[in-house]
C-alpha cells in the first residue's frame, strides 16, 4: 500500500475546486486528485504521476512581476487559468483606486474609477481571461475598454496611450509554447505621467500589485459583472494603423518581392494592411501559417529565432524568387527579417534556399539598420536631438550610430519596460527582435511598424542595386565591424543556476580569446554605464583589451544562464590592395574570434569537455 497523500496538499486541492470558476479545470484536479489518492490502486506510474502533477501545481502561486503572469495553461494557484486571473485582476484594479489622483476630467471623459483597456491574442483561453478581467473591472466601479478581437500586443500598446487608459492588460504568451498563457500590465492615463506612461510594469509597481493580489481571499469573494463594459470598434485598429502609415515615405520606391509570415499568430492581418498599406503589394503571406492557430502546427517553437521556424518561409521565398523575409512571433511584437547574403551560400544542394544565401539577420544587425534609419529620419525633420536606447546585453554600434548623427545613447537592463520609459525615446531596441521606432505612439517594441521601415529601406536600395547586407557592410566600415552571438547553459535543478553565477564571479576568465580582461564589473551592484545609473540586476560583465564584451546573466523567463558575446574588428579602407572584401575578411576574423570567446565561456559555465 502507497503512503497516503498529504494532508495539507490534499485540502489544497479540496479547496482550490471548491472556488474554481471553470468547471473544466475543477474536474480536471478532481481527476487528479483520485488517482493520487488511488493507494491501492494497481498502476503504481500513474499515482506517482498524479501527484507529482499535483505537488508542482500546488508548490506555490504563479509569481506576479515585471512581466506579468506567464506560466502553463491548467488548474492550481500555479498555472495560468480564471482563478489566478481572477485574482490578478482584482488586485490590479484596487491598486490603480489607490493609485488614482481625485477625479478629474481628462481627454474627454470624467472618472473616478480606473479606466482599463484590455487585449487577447488567439492563445487557449486567452479570450476568457480578457473578458473575466473586464468582468472584474466593470464590477469594481472601473471602465473596462475590451478591443473588438484577438490583436497583436502593440495595438493593445497603442490603445493605453491613444485612450488615456490608467492601465493595459494584455493576454498573451508571446511566442512561449502552445501549452502556456500570460497576462502583460502596462500603467498610464492619470496613473503614470512620466515617460514611462503606457510602458509595462517595472519595480515597485509589480510589488505592489502583486501586495494587492496577495490579499484577494478567494475568487468567490471578487465581485463580477455579467455584461457593462464597452467592446472597441474597430475604429481603435484603424487609429492604430493611421499612426503607422504616418511612418510611410510614399516618395520612396514600393517594389519588393515580400514573404511574411505570422507564425500563426494574430499579426497576419495586420501586418498585411500595414505593408499593404503602405504600398506593398508584391506581398506573399506563408498559407500554412497565415491563420491564428493556438497549437502553432508547423512548428516545433512558436519563434522566429528557433531553429527551423522560418523554414517554410524561406521555401516560399526561394520559390517565388522574393527579395526578403518577414516574420512575426505569435503577438506581432517582435520581428525577424532574412535576406540573401552572398556570404552565406552554402553547397546545400540544388533548390535549398539556404545554398542561395538565405539567412536570418541577428537581432543587433536589425537593431542597426533601423537605428541608423531612424536616425536619418531625425536628422531630416525638425526634431532636435534625441535619445536612442538599447539593453545591456546588445550591440554597442547602437551608441556610436547614435553619436555620429549627434544622439544621445542610453543603456537600460534588459526588457522593454526599461527600453521603451527612456526620456527623449527616438528609438529603442533590444537582440531579441524587439524595436520600437515610433515611441510616441507605442511604448513597447512593435513588429508591424518595424516591418514597415525594414521593407521601406529594403525597397529604397533594391532601387538602389542594392540590399541591406550592403547596408550592414557600410555601418561596418564607419563604426567597425560588431559581430554577436549568444552561449547558454539550461539547467533542471534551478539551485545550479545561482550557484553557477557565483562560480563565475569567484572566477572569472583572465582572457578573452587571447585579450586580457581589463574590465570586471558585477551589475548586482548597479550604477552602469552613465550618470543615472541602472538598478541593480544579477550579471557580470567583462571587457577586454580589444574590446570583446560578454556579459553573463540568468534569463528571467527560462531556466538559464545566459551569455551575450560581442567582438568588435576594425575595417580596412577599401584602398588597402592587400584586402578584397574588407568587410568578408573583417567578418571572418570576427567570426573566428567569437568562436574562441564562445570556447572560453563555455569552459567558465563547466559545459567544455
Amino acid at each position: 500500500m502507497a503512503e497516503p497523500l498529504p494532508p495539507d496538499l490534499t485540502s489544497a486541492v479540496e479547496a482550490w475546486i471548491a472556488d474554481d470558476p471553470d468547471h473544466r479545470t475543477a474536474e480536471h484536479l478532481r481527476e487528479l486528485l483520485v488517482l493520487a489518492q488511488d493507494e491501492d490502486g494497481e498502476d503504481q506510474e500513474l499515482r506517482h504521476v498524479a501527484r507529482t502533477e499535483l505537488a508542482d501545481r500546488f508548490r506555490g502561486t504563479l509569481e506576479f512581476g515585471t512581466a506579468g503572469l506567464r506560466g502553463a495553461l491548467g488548474g492550481g494557484p500555479n498555472r495560468m487559468n480564471r482563478s489566478v486571473v481572477i485574482r490578478a485582476a482584482a488586485g490590479l484594479v484596487r491598486y490603480l483606486t489607490e493609485a488614482l489622483p481625485p477625479r478629474s476630467a481628462e481627454h474627454g471623459f470624467d472618472v473616478a474609477g480606473p479606466r482599463v483597456v484590455i487585449g487577447y491574442d488567439a492563445r487557449h483561453n486567452s479570450d476568457v481571461f480578457a473578458r473575466d478581467t473586464a468582468a472584474v473591472v466593470t464590477a469594481a466601479g472601473g471602465h473596462a475598454l475590451l478591443l473588438p478581437e484577438a490583436l497583436p500586443t502593440p495595438v493593445l500598446a497603442f490603445a493605453v496611450r491613444h485612450l488615456g487608459a490608467d492601465a493595459g492588460v494584455m493576454v498573451t504568451a508571446s511566442h512561449n509554447p502552445p501549452q502556456d498563457n500570460g497576462y502583460k500590465v502596462y500603467l498610464g492615463g492619470r496613473v503614470v505621467t512620466d515617460s514611462g506612461q503606457g510602458a509595462q510594469i517595472v519595480q515597485p509597481y509589480d510589488a505592489e500589485i502583486a501586495a494587492h493580489i496577495a490579499k484577494v481571499p478567494s475568487v468567490a469573494s471578487v465581485p463580477r459583472t455579467e455584461s457593462g463594459w464597452t467592446v472597441l470598434g474597430e475604429e481603435i485598429l484603424e487609429a492604430y494603423l493611421t499612426a503607422v502609415d504616418a511612418l510611410a515615405e510614399p516618395e520612396t520606391p514600393r517594389e519588393l518581392r515580400v514573404v511574411l509570415t505570422p507564425l500563426h499568430g494574430v499579426g497576419g492581418r495586420v501586418a498585411e494592411l500595414v505593408l499593404r498599406g503602405a504600398g506593398f503589394s508584391d506581398l506573399h503571406v506563408v498559407p500554412e501559417q497565415a491563420m491564428p492557430d493556438p497549437t502553432f502546427p508547423t512548428v516545433a517553437f512558436p519563434n522566429p529565432e528557433e531553429p527551423g521556424a522560418i523554414d517554410l518561409a524561406l521555401a516560399l521565398a526561394h520559390e517565388l524568387d522574393a527579395d526578403v523575409v518577414l516574420a512575426n512571433d505569435p503577438d506581432a511584437d517582435r520581428c525577424a527579417v532574412a535576406l540573401r547574403d552572398a556570404r552565406a551560400m552554402t553547397h546545400a544542394g540544388p533548390g535549398d534556399a539556404r545554398a542561395e544565401g538565405w539567412r536570418m539577420l541577428h537581432g543587433d544587425e536589425v537593431g542597426a539598420l533601423l537605428g541608423e534609419e531612424v536616425a536619418r529620419r531625425v536628422a531630416a525633420s525638425s526634431h532636435e536631438g534625441g535619445v536612442m536606447a538599447s539593453s545591456i546585453v546588445s550591440s554597442r554600434l547602437l551608441s556610436k550610430i547614435a553619436a555620429g548623427h549627434g544622439l544621445t545613447h542610453r543603456a537600460t537592463l534588459t526588457g522593454f519596460k526599461w527600453i521603451s520609459r527612456v526620456e527623449g525615446l527616438v528609438f529603442g531596441y533590444e537582440e531579441a527582435l524587439g524595436y520600437c521606432v515610433d515611441p510616441a505612439q507605442v511604448r513597447d517594441k512593435d513588429g508591424l511598424s518595424a516591418a514597415l521601415l525594414l521593407a521601406q529601406l529594403a525597397a529604397r536600395v533594391r532601387a538602389e542595386g542594392r540590399t541591406l547586407v550592403d547596408l550592414l557592410d557600410d555601418l561596418a566600415r564607419e563604426h567597425g565591424l560588431h559581430l554577436t552571438d549568444q552561449v547558454s547553459a539550461r539547467f533542471s535543478d534551478l539551485e545550479q543556476i545561482p550557484a553557477t553565477m557565483a562560480r563565475v564571479r569567484q572566477n572569472p576568465p583572465a582572457t578573452l580569446a587571447g585579450s586580457p580582461v581589463v574590465e570586471t564589473t558585477d551589475l548586482s551592484l548597479g550604477n552602469l554605464d552613465g550618470p543615472e545609473g541602472l538598478p541593480p540586476t544579477d550579471g557580470l560583465r567583462l571587457v577586454a583589451e580589444d574590446g570583446t564584451r560578454v556579459i553573463i546573466r540568468p534569463s528571467g523567463t527560462e531556466p538559464k544562464v545566459k551569455c551575450y558575446l560581442e567582438v568588435i574588428v576594425p575595417v580596412p579602407s577599401s584602398h588597402d590592395a592587400r584586402a578584397a572584401d574588407p568587410v568578408g575578411e573583417a567578418r571572418r576574423t570576427a567570426r573566428e574570434r567569437l568562436d574562441a570567446v564562445r570556447a572560453d565561456v563555455t569552459a567558465v559555465l563547466g559545459l567544455a569537455g
